[in-house]
């Protein structure tokens, strides 16, 4: 999961010149601009999109699926930050589904909030908005990360839209890491990929440390660390290697220089398009890949 200290990086860094504005990024917030955010794809396919709700044990959860309109596609489970389901994950949702991919963006605070979890207008600097976060956060764990993927991984297997012939693919963003991991553990034969940005607590001192369950999987892996995360935890990209080689895993794990935590979503204050073109662009490489 998060820590304070990436909590913080996301909610109190300041605005960096040149990337975005304030105002702009008030309007990203509100699901407006993202076409303008982020770079269009040549030769996308036609998707068709919808809100579902998937029955779990433990209630119902609310979900953004996107696929190609036309046959059969391999699927992908996206884990979203601390923020949620919201427009900048629909936007990235979509996107995926538009190079080929049959894609489920779920809300994971569904037990206590449907989405969007952070109200209209939210000034994520505030007090207020930060311990809602953060209260929401704490309702997480590996039990229901666990709990959830069991429920997620075949509600997308009865889907008409995904081809289960090939294997399928897991992300997560931020918190959403560690419940890669778990997916990826749950299902060994069933994904073949895996991908965490700027992700929280994949290495920690803690007997249930998500790094831990690296020898149950037999997905590859990219991991992208943004480098004050590095700073903080240096030796974590190291476990992880080792961690990978030891089970003869593929894994391309790398610090990308010059990012914060967060930087991936278009709708974040360190959002880095640069870097974030680079880290979506090796996905697709893995994806392409892996899944088969």
């Amino acid at each position: 999961m998060c820590d304070n200290d990436s909590i913080d990086d996301m909610i109190q860094y300041n605005l960096r010149s040149g990337e975005l504005t304030r105002r702009r990024f008030g309007a990203l917030s509100l699901g407006v601009g993202f076409a303008a955010a982020m770079p269009g794809m040549a030769n996308a396919v036609e998707v068709t999109e919808s809100e579902v709700d998937i029955k779990t044990p433990d209630g119902t959860a609310d979900a953004y699926f996107v696929h190609p309109t036309k046959g059969k596609s391999p699927a992908v489970l996206i884990w979203p930050d601390i923020f949620g389901l919201r427009p900048a994950f629909r936007q990235m949702g979509k996107r995926l589904a538009e190079s080929g991919y049959a894609v489920l963006v779920i809300n994971p605070f569904y037990r206590t909030k449907k989405a969007p979890i952070a109200p209209e207008h939210a000034d994520f600097d505030d007090p207020a908005t930060r311990q809602l976060l953060m209260s929401l956060h704490d309702t997480l764990s590996a039990t229901t990360g666990l709990t959830d993927a069991k429920a997620f991984v075949p509600w997308l297997d009865s889907q008409p839209a995904v081809d289960k012939k090939p294997k399928m693919a897991t992300t997560g963003y931020c918190m959403g890491g560690p419940f890669t991991m778990i997916t990826a553990a749950a299902f060994p034969a069933r994904v073949g990929a895996g991908a965490t940005f700027h992700g929280g607590g994949l290495v920690t001192d803690k007997p249930d440390s998500p790094h831990l369950l690296i020898p149950r999987m037999k997905a590859q892996y990219l991991i992208a660390i943004a480098e004050n995360d590095d700073q903080r935890q240096p030796k974590a990209k190291d476990v992880l290697r080792e961690a990978f080689a030891n089970t003869h895993l593929q894994a391309e794990i790398e610090v990308y220089a010059g990012t914060l935590h967060g930087w991936c979503p278009p709708d974040a204050k360190v959002y880095n398009q640069d870097q974030a073109e680079k880290a979506w662009s090796r996905m697709l490489v893995l994806f392409k890949g892996a899944l088969a």
